[in-house]
């Protein structure tokens, strides 16, 4: 690790907001990696002789109307947590940075057919479309990924076609294509490094925004289905037992809420740290 590293590292740490958001997001992750070991109950075993009991020693977060215990299905849950947050934002990503390279970069003609694309997909309400795409392809895993996926791309695309703009206005640029040097080299190796700070920002928090995404279509029956522990499905499975057995979907609510508020701090220490006017201080 660089000396840059070190500082960029040592401003996150200073940061308290950053470390508690760190924390948060280090515990999803160990508690997905662990699921089967930390899980007290097989998320899917029914016991019928404790159907909805409350919180108890036995069953701290409760069980649900089939008997399962709902910290168990908590904590498997996290994993499609991290999986669609992962998975969807990668897409994202690779979608969006990759049109907004090319956008910053040609700019013209290409850039005004790109940006086109990306005012007309904004005209549409991401939820109305990312609706429309689940429940055409009948919900599930797979259409959740893809409903989600291209409705955020468009923020990436923007982001990074600005910043690319910034960039091309150096001077190290127009030696770089004076001397001949190939397009897709000058982008790779010298263009997206000098905008991948923005990339990461905005990635980690564009993660809780997909996690809410997928909990809501998974509520509404557009996402995961059940009996898959998923936490917008957990909550959509308690909310007719709201006034006999609040457990079932509150816990999986506040998971969904600690884990959103853990990314938010942990995007917010790194956009700090990483912010090109900390270097100077």
């Amino acid at each position: 690790m660089g000396s840059k590293e070190w500082r960029v590292a040592k401003r996150i740490l200073d940061n308290r907001s950053a470390v508690v958001g760190l924390v948060i997001v280090v515990a999803l992750i160990v508690t997905a990696i662990f699921a089967p070991v930390v899980a007290p109950y097989d998320p899917a075993a029914q016991n019928y002789s404790a159907l909805t009991e409350s919180p108890s020693v036995a069953h701290p977060l409760g069980t649900d109307t089939l008997g399962r215990d709902v910290l168990s299905r908590i904590i498997f849950g996290s994993r499609y947590a991290v999986f669609l947050g992962v998975v969807i934002v990668g897409i994202q990503m690779v979608i969006g940075v990759g049109l907004g390279l090319v956008a910053g970069y040609y700019g013209g003609i290409v850039e005004s057919l790109i940006m086109r694309l990306v005012d007309i997909s904004l005209s549409i309400p991401g939820v109305v479309l990312a609706l429309a795409i689940a429940g055409m392809m009948g919900g599930g895993l797979t259409p959740l990924i893809i409903a989600i996926s291209l409705v955020g791309w468009r923020g990436f695309a923007r982001l990074v076609r600005g910043d690319v703009k910034s960039v091309m206005e150096e001077e190290y640029v127009d030696a770089a294509q004076a001397a001949g040097v190939p397009d897709y080299y000058l982008i790779l190796r010298h263009i997206l490094p000098n905008v991948m700070s923005s990339i990461v920002v905005y990635g980690t928090l564009t993660i809780p925004s997909v996690i809410l995404w997928s909990a809501g279509l998974s509520f509404l029956g557009m996402g995961v289905h059940p009996p898959t522990p998923e936490w917008g499905a957990l909550v959509a499975a308690g909310r007719g037992e709201l006034s006999s057995a609040w457990w079932i979907s509150t816990f999986p609510g506040l998971a969904i809420m600690a884990v959103v508020f853990g990314f938010n701090m942990l995007g917010d220490g790194l956009r700090d740290a990483l912010d090109p006017r900390q270097s100077e201080l």
